[in-house]
């Protein structure tokens, strides 16, 4: 890990919001992508082995993650209403699974590429996630995974979205998904991101795709 990521998670850990913001705001000759790949997931990362390895406390860590939260909210688009021409999809993290970083990464993404986005945070319960995707009516519906014992309710998920009336795309994202074959807890047409680059190339050819057929 290189020095300018350790300054940053020092940031974070400290709960300097301020720090962290002109931190990154030095980098803005970079894109999105690149910022969250080099900086925020390797900062993380190093904060979460730091815990594993007792080297920080529970406080510490949640400091951390809020902080992070906060300066993502601050500097990225996460939450936007556009157009009803635009595509639609709705991100969060199934009921008990709290780690939400990435998938808010991920959705400042498919802001930033001009979707319609909303974002419901980690642990959602399934009936209420199901009833805001029969009223909202989502293109994709977004989820993060990163506990192993919570795969057993993802599977869950995944079906009840897949037979929702509108039939919206499903995506999967989070840690385990860079590190796991998930396929057995997905549906056949599951769309599995194992990072955020697979998300990015993901929005690309969709925008291609689209830029095709209304050249038709």
């Amino acid at each position: 890990m290189n020095e300018e990521v350790r300054e940053f998670a020092d940031y974070l850990l400290e709960g300097n919001a301020l720090a962290s913001i002109d931190f990154i705001k030095y980098k803005q000759q970079m894109t999105t992508l690149e910022i969250f790949d080099q900086f925020f997931t390797p900062a993380m990362k190093y904060i979460g082995k730091l815990w594993e390895n007792n080297e920080i406390t529970v406080a510490d860590e949640h400091l951390a993650t809020g902080t992070c939260d906060f300066v993502l909210s601050r500097l990225f688009p996460w939450q936007e209403e556009r157009s009803s021409a635009a595509k639609k999809a709705m991100f969060l993290c199934p009921e008990g699974e709290r780690h939400y970083l990435g998938l808010k990464m991920v959705s400042s993404l498919f802001v930033e590429s001009g979707w319609s986005v909303r974002f419901f945070g980690p642990d959602l319960p399934l009936d209420s996630a199901l009833k805001a995707a029969e009223k909202w009516q989502p293109h994709v519906v977004g989820l993060s995974i990163a506990i192993v014992y919570h795969l057993p309710l993802l599977r869950e998920y995944v079906q009840q979205f897949a037979n929702l009336s509108a039939r919206p795309s499903i995506m999967l994202g989070g840690r385990l998904a860079g590190m796991y074959d998930l396929k057995p807890y997905c549906s056949e047409s599951t769309i599995i991101f194992d990072d955020l680059h697979a998300a990015h190339l993901w929005l690309e050819n969709v925008k291609v795709e689209g830029e095709s057929n209304a050249a038709l």
